[in-house]
């Protein structure tokens, strides 16, 4: 019965501190555009991915593709 009195200030502890913060993000406008983040995924991009021109990673993955170890085994 005694560890009541122990859990009960912690527990009211933890629900100012969640006030606080709740109240700092409300404050400092983290909840201002919800809507942006959930539809931002349903849509491509402006600019497709370009692709890399350095003939040094197609050489190498020429090199790869066409190993004659493979054949070997």
């Amino acid at each position: 019965m005694s560890i009541i009195y122990i859990l009960i200030p912690i527990a009211m502890l933890f629900v100012c501190i969640a006030f606080a913060i709740f109240f700092w993000a409300v404050k400092n406008d983290q909840f201002e555009d919800l809507e942006r983040h959930s539809t931002s995924i349903l849509f491509d991009e402006d600019e497709p991915p370009k692709p890399s021109t350095t003939d040094e990673g197609s050489a190498q993955f020429k090199e790869n593709t066409q190993s004659p170890d493979r054949d070997k085994h």
